[in-house]
């Protein structure tokens, strides 16, 4: 482990769900990797066949959806930014959503994939953060969006 390495925080399940209040089957987020700060981050989803979306999305053939990737993508930037304010903020905190731009598509994702959401801080304006996010598999850009949220 190199000293930037060690410089980076981690969240698993328990501290997500402190810091957003999302549960099943919106919570989409199973573990945030490496949390620097608010200044960038990489949250993973492992997609797994049984999940609700896939009865109608579609049915023989599951994709998961570009816009739930674009949720995740929003919601480890909410841990993020919650954990780098202090989980105790999470109680009189709620982070909205307030833009999606320039989101793209590039590849299916399907049961048996590994997300990987990077987060990058683009700004911050009062209590305004933008992020740039891409969504990978094996390494491979599948989704990308710039989002941007508020903490109300």
């Amino acid at each position: 482990m190199n000293e930037a390495t060690a410089s980076l925080g981690v969240a698993d399940i328990q501290k997500i769900m402190a810091c957003i209040p999302h549960r099943y089957p919106f919570l989409l987020v199973d573990r945030v990797i490496e949390m620097n700060g608010d200044e960038s981050g990489i949250g993973i989803k492992n997609v797994t066949a049984n999940e609700p979306q896939f009865t109608g999305h579609f049915p023989g053939r599951p994709v998961f959806p570009g816009v739930l990737m674009i949720e995740a993508m929003a919601q480890t930037a909410g841990v993020l930014v919650v954990s780098a304010r202090g989980i105790d903020e999470a109680a009189v905190s709620t982070v909205l959503f307030t833009t999606i731009d320039k989101a793209k598509f590039r590849k299916p994702v399907v049961p048996g994939d590994t997300l990987h959401f990077h987060l990058t801080k683009v700004a911050r304006k009062r209590n305004l953060w933008f992020y740039r996010g891409e969504a990978k598999v094996d390494g491979v850009l599948v989704a990308e969006a710039e989002i941007s949220a508020m903490v109300a």
